[in-house]
């Protein structure tokens, strides 16, 4: 697409800022829809499993429920506190808001239908996916208010405790993967184990996907890890004096966050696009759907823990991420490393032989990191193309 707009009148700059515009709006707006869909879904789901009906008078089955809702709160005041800082209090919800969008950027949802295939696509959603801190913690400051304050302190250690875990279990998937290239990483799973298309079919690599959902969990301030508004003890949280779009826009970065988390867990462990089984009629199906399939599977295991489970307490909350998952996470990096080093040969260091390696079957006999000093190996721009257990 980009190519044809520079090649119009447009020439290159204009050309691709209006190829990169209409892209950005068709992972922003499908996205959008889906967020609203997803909160309809949300409370379906809580609903069956407390035995009510949930939404279903507004539209056919309560289908148009969210969006009743969204136009509520549009209409709506803002009000703002007197004591509060202005410009940071309207900031926060904005920032919770974009950073949930700018994290789809690298996310590759089929076979070359990415908007940015970065070679650093897992650093950048490291580093999106810490920034949502931001937003609850500007909002608790400006509101000048006791409640937000407290749970802007939480939103804070909660976010150290848990990305410290994240890191690590991303540690283990960049060393069997060898790339920091998300298409890379899910090419890497093709036929990972058997037939099976993910790292999480891998025994040694499936404890990572467990501790990264439920670190996910945590991430996003999801039940039973909600302590930033347990309405208990800190009536709204960080969004007890938001009210009208600010207050809608923090419900849309919260849900928008949920399924980058669910879309990561599906990228990383669970084959991305690709089918669970590699079996040629499978690939008829385009990848994109097995993508979704996989988010939303991943989203009803988050509706069910937050209908199921109850609310930790915080000193819980805290110990799971300092005194279980991290050392947990550490040992797996040692564990995943020396599997590698001992079963895959070291990196040849002389041309001649990293020139002479053509095919997978050769690849594989070489730690994955291998891959990105053999040039003639197919596919090898993205990392290699797949790797055996």
């Amino acid at each position: 697409m980009t190519e044809w707009f520079q090649s119009t009148w447009m020439g290159y700059g204009l050309g691709w800022l209006t190829a990169t515009t209409i892209l950005v709006l068709m992972i922003a707006l499908p996205l959008m829809l889906a967020v609203a869909m997803i909160i309809y879904a949300d409370r379906k789901i809580w609903a069956a499993m407390a035995l009510r009906r949930g939404p279903n008078v507004v539209g056919p089955f309560g289908l148009l429920q969210s969006f009743a809702d969204g136009l509520k709160v549009f209409l709506k005041e803002t009000i703002i506190p007197s004591g509060a800082n202005r410009g940071l209090f309207i900031i926060a919800p904005i920032l919770t808001f974009t950073v949930a969008l700018i994290g789809w950027a690298v996310v590759p949802f089929g076979d070359g239908m990415v908007l940015a295939n970065i070679n650093v696509g897992l650093l950048y959603l490291l580093a999106v996916s810490s920034l949502g801190v931001y937003g609850v913690i500007i909002a608790g400051w400006a509101s000048n208010s006791k409640y937000p304050f407290y749970s802007a302190l939480r939103a804070a250690a909660q976010m150290v405790s848990y990305e410290v875990s994240v890191g690590f279990v991303l540690v283990g998937i960049i060393l069997w993967s060898g790339t920091f290239n998300l298409s890379g990483i899910i090419e890497q799973q093709r036929s990972h184990v058997w037939i099976f298309n993910g790292f999480g079919f891998n025994p040694l690599l499936f404890p990572m996907s467990i501790i990264f959902l439920i670190s996910a969990m945590a991430e996003t301030a999801r039940a039973p890890f909600d302590l930033t508004e347990a309405e208990s003890e800190l009536v709204a949280g960080f969004q007890t004096e938001y009210s009208s779009m600010s207050f809608a826009l923090f419900w849309l970065g919260e849900y928008g966050n949920v399924l980058l988390m669910c879309g990561m867990t599906a990228v990383l462990f669970w084959g991305g696009w690709l089918p669970p089984i590699d079996w040629a009629p499978l690939y008829y199906v385009p990848g994109i759907f097995w993508f979704f399939a996989k988010i939303l599977t991943f989203f009803f295991v988050f509706s069910w823990v937050k209908a199921t489970v109850p609310r930790f307490r915080y000193d819980q909350l805290m110990r799971l991420g300092w005194k279980i998952f991290l050392p947990i996470s550490l040992i797996w990096v040692f564990l995943v490393s020396g599997w590698l080093l001992a079963t895959k040969k070291p990196c040849p260091t002389d041309t001649a032989t990293l020139s002479s390696i053509r095919s997978d079957e050769q690849a594989d006999a070489y730690i994955p990191s291998c891959r990105s000093g053999m040039m003639n190996l197919r596919g090898n721009a993205g990392g290699g193309t797949r790797s055996a257990a």
